[in-house]
């Protein structure tokens, strides 16, 4: 996901209505301080997640994994 970018002043000016934006469409807006990006504003998510509810669907394919690896590792010595 891209975040949207605009500038401080018109930030500013213009705040409630980025509000709007993020709470509705769930992208983040990013504020920037003479092209510098200095803050993110993004959708509140909780954090009392459980972990594998964070992980669900991250994984898209995973065939076999106790199959050996077909690489050959250098060993530090």
């Amino acid at each position: 996901m891209q975040a949207n970018q605009v500038s401080k002043t018109e930030f500013k000016a213009k705040a409630l209505e980025y509000f709007r934006q993020v709470e509705a469409s769930g992208e983040s807006v990013v504020v920037t301080d003479h092209g510098k990006p200095t803050l993110e504003v993004r959708p509140f998510r909780d954090t009392e997640r459980e972990p594998l509810d964070i992980l669900a669907g991250s994984v898209l394919r995973y065939d076999d994994p106790t199959a050996p690896v077909d690489t050959e590792w250098e060993a530090a010595q």
